[in-house]
């Protein structure tokens, strides 16, 4: 009887066992599903992400490349309204640097 009685609880412990393995293993199976669906939905947000940004790009892109022919020629025109202003200046005080540096090429110092 004893023998009957300690392989029961053999028994009793070998289908614990395998139904805590199988516990385990349906575990480790919905983790995995887990896992799986998470990184998914990650790459599913990392590609709507990289396609708004790629969109955005695209429209500053032709923002300022529609821009670009504007700028050159407000850029040109500022180049040449800083041409007029330095020739101004330099018509405006060439005489006075002539004259200074006539003074000072004919002073003789000792």
């Amino acid at each position: 009887m004893a023998s009957n009685s300690g392989q029961n609880g053999i028994q009793l412990l070998l289908a614990a066992e395998q139904e805590a393995q199988h516990i385990v293993n349906a575990a480790r199976t919905a983790k995995q599903a887990r896992l799986k669906q998470a990184k998914e939905e990650a790459e599913k947000e990392i590609a709507e992400f990289r396609a708004q940004m790629e969109a955005e790009f695209q429209r500053k892109v032709a923002e300022s490349s529609g821009d670009s022919g504007a700028n050159v020629k407000r850029l040109e025109q500022e180049t040449e309204a800083k041409i007029r202003h330095l020739n101004t200046e330099a018509s405006r005080i060439s005489h006075d640097v002539v004259q200074m540096l006539l003074r000072h090429v004919t002073t003789v110092k000792n």
